[in-house]
């Protein structure tokens, strides 16, 4: 079942494409649960994230959805001829020396912007960490957006979309909160959450 993608958020409209992605899906035996806000501008957390292959189902997902979703990337990797690629598929060059920090750059691009969803992993890399980072919900409260947690769960063949979660003061009480979310899903490397 692909849940249906209210008008608000923003989309792409690649149709062939979007019927290719479901067919893979379908194939493969992914199924995408749960339901997307009403905003046009919000954070997609997507974990747990311990493979590569969290890219591809996340990529397929989008693909499926009609998403046009925002990413980060270091500003280094926006030169010819990647730089007009990268902006096209939704990257957003990042300077981390930026006296604003990465966190400030985010805001700035969401306050600019008309229509965002920007997707990341909360956990920041592939490899075991006993600490997500705080940077996604820093990025949610400065902005004022939600997070909406995705969980990729590997034994089930699910892409799970949590409802959205709005940051009110505490930055730590908002990562129990979300990291809550995702407690019995079972990552595609599971010894490395």
């Amino acid at each position: 079942m692909i849940p249906k993608v209210p008008a608000e958020i923003p989309q792409t409209n690649y149709r062939l494409v979007s019927a290719l992605a479901k067919k893979l899906l379908t194939f493969f035996g992914w199924k995408i649960s749960g339901y997307f806000p009403r905003e046009n501008k919000f954070i997609l957390a997507v974990a747990p994230h311990t493979s590569n292959w969290d890219f591809i189902v996340s990529v397929l997902v989008m693909l499926a959805l009609n998403l046009k979703v925002t990413f980060m990337g270091k500003k280094s990797i926006f030169v010819w001829p990647l730089k007009w690629f990268l902006i096209k598929i939704g990257g957003v060059p990042i300077e981390r020396g930026h006296p604003q920090g990465i966190v400030g750059q985010m805001v700035e691009v969401f306050n600019q912007s008309n229509g965002m969803i920007l997707g990341l992993s909360p956990e920041g890399t592939r490899s075991k960490t006993k600490q997500w980072k705080t940077g996604f919900i820093i990025i949610a409260q400065q902005a004022k957006v939600p997070i909406v947690p995705i969980s990729l769960d590997f034994k089930k063949k699910e892409v799970e979309i949590h409802a959205p979660y709005f940051v009110q003061d505490s930055i730590e009480q908002a990562l129990t909160e979300i990291k809550g979310q995702f407690v019995g899903v079972c990552a595609k490397n599971p010894h490395l959450v």
